[in-house]
């Protein structure tokens, strides 16, 4: 199997593990060992501001950053925080990613979210989902996931509601039309 980082894996419609049903999950790494990614779309009640103002940080509440919602980034470690993130340098902690995206899991990065120091474009999620050496590649095996190359339109720009039909469009399909039968030539 190809190295999938930097693709989207977009969970069909027959995957109902509530940590992935209709979600699209960024791939930050993928090698011998596994892979670990941050589901892009999954929501929470908890906003920016309110994560912010639990840790003691100070933030502009007006601006549109404080009011965008924290994601469910996964099931593993849902108690750190990951920022996916267009390229701004200078946190801590910093992984440089393709297609110009850097995920951060420093605090540094969450003092500067709601100031124009801040990146232009950000997801702030809680948890990653990870998968262990060949489980990722036997789930897509099994027609648990589909897999698109990363589209930073469909990560910023599509609201999360949207995104996973979004993401299923890039490949000229309708989700619905997917049939849930695993085929193998």
């Amino acid at each position: 199997m190809d190295n999938l980082q930097n693709h989207l894996l977009i969970a069909m419609p027959t995957l109902e593990d509530p940590n992935f049903k209709r979600s699209v999950t960024y791939i930050c790494e993928h090698n011998a060992e596994g892979a670990m990614g941050i589901v892009i779309n999954h929501p929470m009640s908890v906003t920016v501001a309110d994560l912010l103002s639990q840790l003691q940080i100070e933030f502009d509440p007006q601006s549109k950053a404080a009011k965008a919602q924290v994601c469910a980034g996964g099931p593993v470690q849902n108690d750190r925080g990951f920022v996916l993130h267009s390229p701004q340098q200078g946190y801590a902690s910093s992984m440089q990613l393709n297609n110009g995206l850097m995920v951060t899991t420093s605090k540094d990065i969450l003092e500067n979210l709601t100031t124009a120091q801040g990146p232009q474009q950000f997801i702030l999620a809680l948890g990653y989902a990870g998968w262990s050496a060949g489980q990722l590649e036997q789930e897509i095996a099994d027609n648990s996931w589909l897999v698109i190359p990363a589209d930073n339109q469909i990560i910023f720009e599509l609201s999360h509601a949207e995104k996973w039909q979004g993401a299923t469009h890039k490949l000229g399909i309708d989700v619905w039309q997917i049939s849930p039968q695993a085929g193998h030539a």
